[in-house]
């Protein structure tokens, strides 16, 4: 790793001895990201005591999407999260590996397979808005999370879970995903070891997840099927070998905390920006009652939904949950007009890149029907919520068949209403998330009932 300051590349101020910027990508990410684009297009952080260089430039980023073999995935940040938690893989695997981890899982992702995942989609989001009442207050974003865990669950992984299990599975995977964050952004080595309470409930929630995790492939290994499980049990690696119990597990556990925790915090983002922007929401509304009239939205339904899809779109843009990427330089290159030695970490944000003011005018307004500025159009690497080349997610024609399908069907029953008074408050942590959203549940078309009549 180059520990030189390269020609041409901007420097971040405001680094702390030995922390670096670690304490402002920690406490405020994301004002400290969108502050770097006036640096440069290639800006120099400290990341502990390690420089990394932050891509500020669309057509920059798409060099390196495009080139994962230059490009490689690593950094200081991903290496501790493959050490700590996601092991090798697929979304953190060096790209010898991940051409042949990509072969193996693509089949559970094609589009007969979306067929199959969308009936699974439509009967939940059915089961979860039946079940709601009027009066009814819940947190949104458990309630977007259970939903979208039992999805991934009963269609990828084809587990079914009882509700007591999902809640279960919710938590743990919730402590172990913030516990892995915390750890990454403040790498304190020594202190994470002691037996201090937040770290036994960091050991016990990564050890559960482990035991339900293999307790899973030890059912589809007596009794295989047509899913993600049963690939992986069937598959080879690069060498020929079978895969370990070991990597098969981590790309479970990586499918199924990405299959829910992205897609319950979009979700839970729209129906928040729903209740603040009225104007939006009785277009939104008037869409999916001509095309639904109250019936749960079935993937058939999705050509008739192009304004709920925009929606979505315009979510991903604004509040894009896979917020920050680190890789690493295989070779000499270069980079945004700068000279890059190999072993050199390079930094990119979709949330910096989506928020630029001069590829989307006024970034922080809320339009479904936004086109890029003028600067900006057609800048490839400019919206990038799913990334991009061919280490693109896997999954996202399924999450965005998921979340135009549960928006869809939520609308065409549902309003929800904040307390008064609510706030956003938006988390940047594994994920960016909104944090707890209590809203109350009304039927379209009556009065709000009073917070607190009935909770959930």
């Amino acid at each position: 790793m180059t520990t030189t300051q390269l020609p041409g590349a901007g420097v971040a101020p405001g680094a702390w001895p030995l922390l670096g910027h670690l304490w402002h990508l920690h406490n405020h990410p994301l004002e400290f990201l969108s502050s770097l684009p006036a640096h440069g297009d290639l800006v120099r952080i400290m990341v502990g005591t390690s420089p990394v260089y932050v891509v500020c430039d669309p057509s920059a980023v798409h060099q390196i999407l495009t080139d994962s073999r230059t490009f490689d995935k690593g950094g200081p940040l991903f290496d501790r999260a493959r050490e700590l938690f996601l092991g090798n893989s697929l979304p953190l695997s060096g790209w010898r590996e991940h051409q042949w981890q990509r072969r193996l899982m693509q089949p559970a992702f094609q589009p007969e397979h979306i067929e199959r995942y969308a009936a699974v989609m439509s009967e939940e989001v059915d089961r979860m808005t039946s079940r709601w009442r009027p009066g009814l207050r819940l947190d949104v974003t458990d309630a977007m999370t259970a939903l979208t865990l039992r999805i991934v669950t009963r269609s990828v992984l084809a587990a079914d879970m009882q509700d007591e299990a999902v809640a279960a599975v919710e938590e743990y995977l919730h402590t172990v995903m913030d516990g892995t964050y915390r750890r990454v952004m403040l790498p304190l080595g020594p202190l994470y070891r002691l037996p201090t309470r937040g770290n036994r409930r960091y050991r016990r929630a990564l050890d559960r997840l482990h035991h339900d995790i293999d307790a899973l492939v030890a059912a589809r290994r007596a009794a295989p099927g047509d899913d993600l499980v049963s690939l992986l049990l069937a598959g080879y690696d690069d060498t020929g070998a079978p895969m370990s119990d070991k990597d098969i597990r981590e790309q479970l556990v990586v499918t199924m905390a990405a299959g829910f925790e992205t897609t319950a915090c979009t979700l839970s983002f729209a129906l928040w920006l729903l209740s603040q922007l009225p104007d939006i929401a009785e277009r939104l509304h008037a869409e999916v009652d001509a095309a639904l009239a109250g019936r749960t939205a079935e993937l058939a339904d999705l050509d008739r939904l192009p304004y709920t899809q925009r929606f979505v779109g315009e979510v991903l843009r604004l509040y894009p949950p896979v917020w920050l990427f680190t890789r690493v330089t295989t070779a000499d290159t270069t980079l945004a007009g700068c000279p890059l030695p190999a072993g050199t970490a390079v930094l990119y944000s979709a949330y910096l890149l989506q928020h630029r003011p001069d590829l989307f005018p006024s970034p922080d307004l809320f339009d479904p029907d936004r086109r890029a500025a003028p600067a900006g159009a057609g800048r490839r690497g400019a919206l990038v919520p799913f990334g991009g080349g061919n280490r693109k997610c896997i999954g996202d024609r399924f999450a965005l068949v998921e979340m135009s399908l549960a928006l869809a069907t939520v609308c065409a029953r549902w309003s929800l209403a904040p307390d008064p008074g609510a706030t956003l408050r938006v988390r940047a942590r594994g994920t960016l998330g909104p944090g707890r959203l209590p809203m109350t549940c009304r039927p379209r078309g009556t009065t709000v009932a009073a917070p607190g009549d009935d909770q959930l």
